[in-house]
């Protein structure tokens, strides 16, 4: 099968690109250099010009503050360029696997979400999610829709390399504590992904499913796990509010997702965040000691 992957560059796109290299299937990965996804037309060619049966939508507009001043841009690449991709999808008879977010919802409840939860984005970005989950099932393409949550990886920018270089530097820092979900390890969403697809788990069970690591912690909770795995214990860190901290967008309160549904019917074990955690902490050592090895 000949798999196209939007936004290669991007954390889970980089997880892709790892898991992609082992498999029998042919993977094509694409970002905005090789493939504006916000053009129509082009999507049609590189669907049907590579013969692709399966699209991973890992492309988003994810700033969830710039949203709130730009909710325009947000909207053409989190709904217009989704719809694109739904149409190409539809018409070639493909799989789309699209990433959403726990932003669709208002975070008010208190217990996990689960998918049929009534949805109530606070944010531009949220609404914009949203809209890109409608134009998938208004396309009538065979699709998963995957919401995650606290996504961070090796790659990029995400909470945990912000929180390893600040307490590095810092001596005090204070997080957020009333903000409550879970950390997600982009390379488990990955390999979730890469075993529904690589086993052809996607037929007669498509919908919208869930997906975050186990466990449950605040930003606070995180920001202090990360610290004491890093050795950073110089840095006094202290809880703090939200509202000591406003912001454009409204974040949620409450993330925990029902992961219930997507393990029952793909048979996927989650691992805890905490586990993830240390195993991506590895690997950015690695990471960082390669090039004095080479040399």
């Amino acid at each position: 099968m000949n798999i196209l992957v939007t936004g290669a560059n991007g954390q889970l796109g980089r997880e892709m690109q790892r898991l992609g290299a082992v498999s029998p299937n042919n993977y094509l990965f694409t970002d905005v250099a090789e493939l504006d996804i916000t053009d129509p037309e082009a999507v049609r060619r590189c669907v049907t010009g590579n013969r692709i049966g399966a699209i991973v939508n890992c492309a988003a507009y994810t700033n969830v503050e710039r949203a709130e001043e730009d909710e325009a841009t947000a909207d053409r690449l989190n709904r217009a360029a989704v719809g694109n991709l739904a149409r190409a999808a539809a018409e070639a008879d493909a799989l789309l696997v699209h990433v959403s977010t726990d932003y669709v919802f208002d975070g008010c409840a208190s217990l996990p979400y689960t998918e049929e939860d009534p949805t109530a984005p606070r944010s531009a970005y949220g609404r914009t999610k949203l809209a890109g989950e409608e134009a998938v099932r208004a396309s009538g393409c065979r699709h998963l829709i995957l919401r995650t949550a606290w996504l961070y990886s090796e790659y990029g920018n995400n909470f945990l390399k912000t929180m390893l270089r600040l307490t590095a530097e810092r001596e005090t820092l204070n997080v957020v504590f009333d903000q409550v979900g879970t950390p997600t390890y982009a390379g488990d969403l990955a390999l979730a992904i890469f075993s529904i697809l690589e086993g052809g788990l996607d037929r007669g069970h498509e919908g919208t499913y869930h997906f975050s690591d186990e466990g449950v912690c605040s930003w606070y909770d995180f920001a202090v796990e990360i610290a004491r795995a890093a050795g950073h214990d110089r840095c006094r860190i202290s809880p703090c509010r939200t509202a000591d901290y406003p912001t454009k967008a409204v974040r949620p309160a409450f993330s925990v997702l029902d992961k219930g549904k997507l393990k029952r019917t793909f048979g996927i074990e989650i691992p805890h965040w905490r586990e993830s955690m240390f195993y991506c902490l590895k690997r950015l050592q690695a990471m960082q000691n390669q090039p004095s090895e080479q040399s």
